[in-house]
């Protein structure tokens, strides 16, 4: 094949038309290429801290119920400010979330648009405007996901098996380490009587299941999640 430009003006001109469009494609392919390679890592930084987060969770239920086992003249409200420090982390562990949700987005849209479109393109692209849609998500980045799907989501995956575990421990506490006296009795905190301790840890349980069972639409942009989420990006 020959490298010399055509002496017809018009194939000149095609052929000048087509080697930019490959240079354009090829320089493309290689920001989209590093810009998901980015997104990847940054979503990897994110699922670690989380994972930290959980870990510090898991740790402190242990020392704690360790300690309040460890003797019968131990308080037993110590395990109901393990109740409080899990909530604290909870919090902090779905504010993680959060931010962790608008980079696993961003992968998850290079991955349904660019990777699986480029192995299939029989299938066509999951988001026929998703340039438009990161590109937007890049000038004005947006969190996606509520703070109480979040908090649903993490009480759901880790932290409500831990806060039953204080709350099946607590109770055998106020009850197997004194069994000749009133599990009411038992659990008030100085002068604060234990009916209203009960009654509050009941409040505080019936919520966090209530947060969980309440119905609402998934924002969240999961891979292995039941049923459809919500848009992918909606500027606010």
């Amino acid at each position: 094949m020959s490298d010399e430009t055509p002496d017809d003006p018009e194939l000149a001109e095609e052929a000048e038309i087509g080697s930019e469009f490959a240079a354009e494609g090829s320089e493309m392919s290689s920001i989209l290429g590093d810009a998901y390679r980015g997104e990847l890592d940054r979503e990897t930084t994110w699922r670690s801290r989380l994972d930290q987060t959980t870990t510090w969770g898991v740790t402190v239920v242990a020392a704690i119920l360790t300690w309040a086992f460890s003797s019968g003249d131990n308080p037993h409200y110590i395990i109901l400010i393990g109740m409080v420090s899990v909530s604290l982390f909870l919090f902090i562990e779905a504010r993680r979330y959060r931010d962790y949700d608008v980079y696993r987005s961003r992968v998850r849209l290079f991955q349904q648009n660019l990777l699986a479109d480029a192995l299939d393109p029989s299938e066509g692209l999951e988001h026929e405007d998703w340039r438009s849609k990161l590109s937007q998500d890049y000038r004005t980045p947006t969190l996606k996901v509520s703070i109480w799907e979040a908090v649903a989501n993490r009480l759901r995956r880790i932290y409500l098996p831990l806060l039953a575990v204080l709350l099946v421990a607590w109770l055998f506490r106020i009850t197997a380490f004194a069994p000749n006296e009133d599990p009411l009795v038992t659990a008030a905190i100085a002068g604060i009587p234990g009916t209203f301790v009960a009654v509050l840890v009941a409040l505080y349980y019936g919520a966090a299941i209530a947060i969980v069972l309440w119905p609402r639409s998934r924002e969240a942009k999961g891979e292995f999640e039941e049923g459809d989420p919500g848009e992918w990006k909606e500027s606010s």
